[in-house]
Parts: C-alpha cells; structure tokens; sequence
C-alpha cells in the first residue's frame, strides 16, 4: 500500500540545465549543432499525472529497461497568486516545498527530454511534506543527499544553481503564468546516480527534519510499460 503524501493539484514542471555542474559537464555539447550554445531561458518539461508516485510506494521499472537515472531535486509548490499593485498584475506565490525523485530512463537529448523516458507510470516519486516557506528557509541553503540502499551516491547544493528560485519563477513568468497547485522543479545536478529492479531509493534534506525522506524502491514492471 501506498505511503500517504503530498498530491499535486495542478501540473509538474521539470527545469533542465538549472545546476552549474551540468552546465561544465554539458559545455561542450551545448556548443554543437544544432543549437551553438547554451539556452537563454529555463529549459521546462512536464511530468504527466500518471508519473506521479506517493513516498513509500514501489515504482515499477519496465523489463527492457537495466537502469534508470535517479533525478533528486525540490520543487516549489505554487499558491494562489497574489496582487502586486508595482506590477498591476497577479504575481505568483510560492506555498511551501517537497521533495521528489524525478526518475528517467537514461538518453542524451537534454533541450528536448523525450517522453518516452521522463514520463513512464510512477516515475516521479513525490515527498509526503509540503514544507512552507518559514519553516524551510532560503532554498539557496538546501542540501540533499541521495542514498541507494542505505549508500550515499550524491550530495546536492542548491546554492549552485544558475536561476535560484526567485530567478527561476521569473524567468518562466514570462511565457506562462504558474497557477496554484502548479510544482516547479529547482533541476537535478550532474551525475545523477543509476538505480536498478530492487533498489531502494532514499532522498534526505540533512539539518531540515520538516521535508522527511522520500524513499521508493524500484521493482520489476509488466511488458507493456516498456519505451
């Protein structure tokens, strides 16, 4: 049975390119045809509502799949816009913080992630705090720990992204407006660890006891959620 946790009322966005390290990791790349560089704005994908899974919950891997990339990372949960009389305008509010594993088949497009790997059923383990803003703190003092069986395999700093979240809500603000319910992924790091068909999964906020873990455990999927 499903371990209760935090639900999305609205849609997920996942941000690509949000973490220096995978700005050096990816230079190179960026450089190349077809685009020449790097993006000047947030690179956004969604995660479908079939993808999400409840902390404690088994996520299914399909049969042809040997590994998947763990995506540790903490998504701004947005609330009801506000009015900014500067503005003239509803501004967006950010409600509070959870933790999530945004889980991927492993590819090497990273301007236009493919459906086929971000968004298989389960593939976005979702934390069971919704954290506010008091009690979290500035996100730019968030650290998170990834753990594999009981293993740490990577330590993030979100001091080191390229659009902090203020940043970040701005740069996207300006092509769409992001709604109440709405989660906003801040990225996941470079060298994203890789889990297989019995696996568990632990994500921790180290010093932040409100977020609590998040922890999934990989188990073997039917046929036919293969890519």
């Amino acid at each position: 049975m499903n371990a209760p946790g935090f639900w999305p009322t609205g849609t997920v966005y996942g941000t690509l390119l949000n973490f220096r390290g995978e700005w050096l990791a990816l230079g190179e790349q960026m450089a190349q045809a077809p685009y020449k560089g790097a993006p000047l704005a947030p690179v956004l994908y969604v995660k479908t509502a079939n993808t999400w899974s409840a902390n404690g919950s088994a996520i299914a891997v399909p049969p042809k799949v040997a590994q998947v990339e763990v995506g540790a990372s903490i998504a701004l949960v947005m609330g009801e816009r506000s009015f900014a009389p500067s503005a003239n305008a509803a501004g967006p509010c950010v409600a509070g913080y959870v933790l999530v594993n945004d889980l991927s088949v492993p590819h090497s497009s990273f301007f236009r992630p493919p459906v086929r790997y971000k968004c298989l059923d389960g593939f976005l383990g979702l934390g069971a705090q919704c954290v506010p803003p008091d009690a979290a703190g500035d996100p730019a003092g968030f650290v998170l720990e990834v753990r594999i069986n009981g293993v740490l395999r990577q330590t993030l700093r979100f001091a080191e992204l390229v659009r902090n979240a203020a940043q970040l809500i701005e740069a996207v603000e300006t092509c769409m407006a992001l709604r109440a319910g709405d989660l906003l992924l801040l990225g996941c790091d470079a060298g994203r660890p890789l889990a297989r068909v019995g696996d568990q999964i632990t994500i921790m906020a180290p010093g932040l006891d409100a977020f609590g873990c998040l922890s999934n455990t990989l188990v073997p999927g039917t046929p036919w959620t293969t890519p």
